[in-house]
């Protein structure tokens, strides 16, 4: 499975060593050791959860059962920062959604993550859709998003020339924004980390007991001990729940998404997230630009038992191609550089499965869809309150440790722009030896090409990896658990 989307760029912080804080140089090895929070899955939702409890004062632990973080759903989405519009009103998905985006803009400067303020539009293609907007505009007025406009057909083609001419109406959502979706959980699990808590990589959860004041979980790199546990582990989240609580109130039904990504020169066809009129079950095909300079088209929605594989479906890619000049003619004469699948962790109900289990110290967090990304910063927000309810008591940090990420965003300045890079390594990117050796030798190296990938966007241009896989295997040698000359085909 391709994973083809990231570009980095600089920032300050390139040109420092990165230093770990004392606090991080802890033993874990020590199994008499109790946290006071265990956090089980490191996608974007558990990267989340890990900074709010520990910034709120929490010893915390987060035991990930990948190579690196972001192993699992988190590695593949559309990279958009919703407001919520379409959420279902007054459900804790859009209550969450609303807090996320919140904190989002407050936390953005200090970690350096991108945003890229280009808004949406609504399409409507048919006499059908076009009857649907205004009920699609009230949902959004009562999600407290009440700056979305009605637009004509000629208005909507005065801001997006380059749609089809049979489009007949839109609304804009000028809010909806564009974001990396791994920079993002890079930087919470991070500042967690510089700040005290504690990751295992490799760490499957198999199993464990309560005694009524702690958990024991047997892993497979031996007993965690802790006083609270949470469950974010995605896809596997049910299973999560039946092997600690011996039941599980959700089953997980993964769904696939597959998207095409278009080379660069594609970027300039949108200027907007475009969107279609959702139907029950989907938001739909979307066409946008993202924040490396590229443009996708994606995802599917399509229900599968295997929570492992999404695979590539050369059918479904054509599909997408073919939706994909339906909305923007020019894109026939477009190349597609990429490729990729991933899955979702849908259940059959449409709600987030969010809950404190009473009296046994452990809060579910489970069925967090393609709004994740998102609605992590406000679901952990609602997941410590669920904890506090629960006993959890901690003290906040006065002063946290706040170290801006590396910046991945196209229109940024670069690495390769500056002196002193070491030269780039993958010119189809633009990827430099000085952002490899800052991705390597920070607190959250990676253990994996696919890490590293999620890191500078090194491999994931045009040539996929045929210019620069030697040079890229040399100069991290010695430096991946899983060496690129041996790596496998999921890495």
């Amino acid at each position: 499975i391709a994973e083809n989307i990231v570009k980095t760029a600089p920032t300050e912080r390139l040109q420092m060593s990165p230093q770990m804080s004392p606090q991080m140089s802890r033993s874990t090895n020590n199994t008499g050791e109790v946290f006071d929070v265990a956090v089980i899955g490191a996608g974007v939702v558990g990267c989340a959860i890990a900074r709010r409890f520990t910034l709120e004062g929490a010893r915390t632990i987060v035991l990930e059962k990948g190579h690196d973080i972001l192993d699992g759903a988190s590695k593949s989405n559309s990279a958009i920062l919703h407001t919520g519009f379409d959420a279902p009103p007054g459900s804790r998905e859009a209550r969450c959604i609303q807090a996320g985006y919140q904190e989002y803009e407050r936390i953005r400067g200090a970690l350096n993550l991108p945003l890229d303020r280009c808004g949406a539009l609504v399409l409507a293609w048919t006499e059908e859709q076009e009857a649907r907007l205004p009920t699609l505009m009230q949902q959004a007025r009562d999600n407290a998003v009440d700056d979305v406009k009605l637009l004509s057909r000629s208005e909507t083609i005065h801001l997006e020339p380059n749609l089809a001419t049979h489009i007949r109406a839109s609304f804009r959502v000028p809010r909806e924004a564009l974001i990396d979706p791994w920079s993002a959980p890079h930087a919470y699990l991070e500042q967690a980390l510089l700040n005290g808590a504690t990751l295992k990589r490799n760490c499957a959860v198999q199993a464990g007991n309560f005694d009524g004041q702690r958990w024991h979980l047997e892993t497979s790199q031996g007993t965690i001990h802790t006083k609270f546990v949470i469950n974010a582990a995605g896809l596997f989240g049910d299973h999560i729940d039946k092997a600690l609580l011996g039941r599980t109130d959700f089953e997980i039904h993964p769904r696939k998404g597959q998207f095409i990504v278009f080379d660069k020169t594609a970027a300039r066809l949108s200027r907007h997230i475009l969107l279609p009129v959702p139907t029950e079950t989907t938001k739909g095909i979307v066409v946008c630009r993202t924040i490396w300079g590229n443009l996708l088209v994606g995802p599917t929605a399509e229900e599968q038992s295997d929570r492992e594989t999404a695979a590539l479906v050369p059918e479904t890619l054509d599909y997408l191609h073919q939706k994909g000049i339906e909305i923007l003619p020019a894109l026939a004469t477009e190349d597609i550089t990429a490729i990729y699948a991933g899955l979702r962790p849908a259940s059959g109900q449409k709600e987030y499965q969010i809950r404190a289990h009473a009296g046994q110290n452990m809060i579910t967090v489970g069925a967090i869809r393609s709004t994740g990304l998102s609605a992590a910063l406000g679901i952990a927000k609602y997941v410590f309150d669920l904890g506090q309810e629960a006993g959890l008591q901690c003290t906040p940090l006065v002063d946290p440790v706040q170290q801006p990420i590396e910046n991945m965003s196209e229109d940024l300045e670069r690495d390769w722009q500056r002196p002193g890079n070491g030269g780039i390594i993958c010119h189809c990117e633009r990827v430099t030896r000085r952002e490899i050796e800052v991705a390597m030798s920070g607190p959250l190296a990676p253990n994996s090409l696919a890490g590293l990938k999620r890191r500078t966007r090194v491999t994931m241009g045009r040539c996929q990896g045929f210019y620069c896989t030697a040079a890229l295997a040399e100069c991290t040698k010695g430096k991946l658990a899983h060496p690129i000359a041996g790596a496998s085909h999921d890495d």
